[in-house]
């Protein structure tokens, strides 16, 4: 899902040639499935499109990501143990913490967490949805301001990840 809606804002906001988006799980138990038919309907409804395949997450991808996003403090933890350095940890940030509303001063890092909506009613991805869209307006305004810093001749072809 959030893959779909920061492609989108991506491709809205002009940067799809500078920005690669793509996804992957921190577990492996998808693998090579397609998104869940409820995450498909909610984002068909909200006009995004949809192609998905579940892949597991690679600590060797670290060398040309610039950041990696995730969406509960799980996700975040499990990343962080697979970045090879201090560095690549770095790079791993959560999704919420882009959302205008973040406080992230006086809020425990749970309480930025998008629930994984799998386990509830189609109203959960619905929630999912309207979370990670209010993020990743925040998301596309710091990769905005990174993109648009680098000098052109040396900028990245893919300076951006979640």
């Amino acid at each position: 899902m959030a893959e779909s809606v920061f492609r989108s804002r991506i491709a809205e906001d002009g940067l799809d040639g500078l920005v690669e988006v793509d996804s992957a799980g921190t577990d492996g138990w998808h693998e090579g499935d397609g998104a869940d038919p409820r995450t498909v309907a909610v984002l068909g409804a909200a006009g995004y499109p949809h192609t998905h395949r579940a892949r597991r997450f690679q600590a060797s991808w670290f060398d040309h990501l610039d950041l990696v996003i995730a969406l509960d403090s799980g996700h975040l933890r499990a990343l962080r143990r697979l970045a090879p350095t201090a560095h690549d940890a770095a790079k791993v940030r959560l999704l919420r913490s882009y959302a205008a509303e973040a406080d992230t001063g006086t809020r425990a890092a749970d309480a930025l967490d998008v629930p994984d909506p799998y386990y509830g009613g189609f109203e959960g991805f619905e929630e999912c949805l309207d979370m990670v869209e209010a993020a990743s307006d925040g998301l596309l305004k710091a990769v905005r301001a990174a993109v648009t810093k680098a000098p052109p001749a040396a900028a990245d072809p893919h300076p951006q990840h979640p």
